[in-house]
């Protein structure tokens, strides 16, 4: 694989599962025959568990700190200017399948149009996550992230094409509307073009808005071959000020992309 580079964001991580991220983030680069830069961005409350990591000698690990929580997407900037030929965002929270770059890497020599994958998504029980996305209405952000399970019942299948459930599976989907920023594996030379995420979101829908970006540069692409594993996600569940976050980020998509009620 051309120079890979990694980037995560850490805020108050949990030791465990960092540990699990990481170790996966090993086991798939050695399979993939890479060495990746990795940079990891102290947002505040790492330096325990950044204390206690033990990665590979021939690694080089670059840590950013003292700037404070500045934010999922400005986190993941400060990684740009080192950025590799290749730049995977992942999410602390995640872990990659051991042919995950292998895949990965074998997809972009394949198809020079795609600048970035997006990967098959599962919970730790197996369950699939639905992570690429047709663009929401307020309405559907509601139903998804707020509303009583009767009626997301009431409109299961709304929530269904919202979360492209008809097409996602086990072959390729070019161009998806929206993916997420747990995995996002660019080209960077495409993501330095966008100039990365949009400073002005904090958390939650910097990723929406950078697919949105990235659809004018290139091709997205959902590779099912690309295997991940999410233990996150569920903002309603982590309390107000994630609500309130979870609106703000949602506020700013739609104005900067146009409001969709219903």
């Amino acid at each position: 694989m051309e120079r890979l580079t990694v980037s995560l964001v850490l805020y108050r991580p949990d030791a465990a599962q960092l540990k699990a991220t990481l170790d996966s983030l090993v086991t798939a680069s050695r399979a993939a025959d890479v060495v990746p830069d990795l940079f990891l961005i102290d947002n505040g409350g790492s330096d325990a568990v950044l204390a206690g990591l033990q990665l590979p000698d021939d690694w080089q690990v670059h840590v950013f700190s003292g700037h404070g929580n500045v934010g999922f997407g400005c986190g993941h900037n400060l990684s740009l200017d080192g950025a590799g030929d290749v730049h995977l965002i992942l999410n602390p929270d995640l872990e990659l399948a051991p042919d995950a770059l292998v895949e990965a890497r074998a997809f972009f020599r394949a198809h020079p149009e795609c600048g970035l994958i997006a990967p098959a998504v599962r919970w730790d029980d197996g369950r699939v996550q639905y992570l690429c996305k047709r663009v929401p209405t307020v309405f559907d952000l509601f139903l998804r992230g707020f509303a009583p399970g009767w009626l997301r019942r009431r409109f299961a299948a709304r929530m269904a094409r919202y979360e492209m459930q008809d097409v996602i599976g086990d072959f390729v989907v070019w161009d998806p509307p929206l993916v997420s920023g747990a995995f996002m594996c660019f080209r960077t030379d495409v993501l330095r073009r966008l100039g990365g995420f949009d400073s002005r979101f904090f958390l939650y829908f910097e990723d929406y808005d950078l697919s949105l970006r990235a659809a004018r540069e290139t091709r997205i692409a959902y590779v099912p071959t690309v295997k991940v594993v999410h233990h996150g996600g569920h903002a309603a569940k982590k309390g107000l000020h994630h609500i309130r976050l979870f609106m703000h980020g949602a506020a700013l998509f739609f104005r900067l992309h146009g409001w969709k009620w219903f």
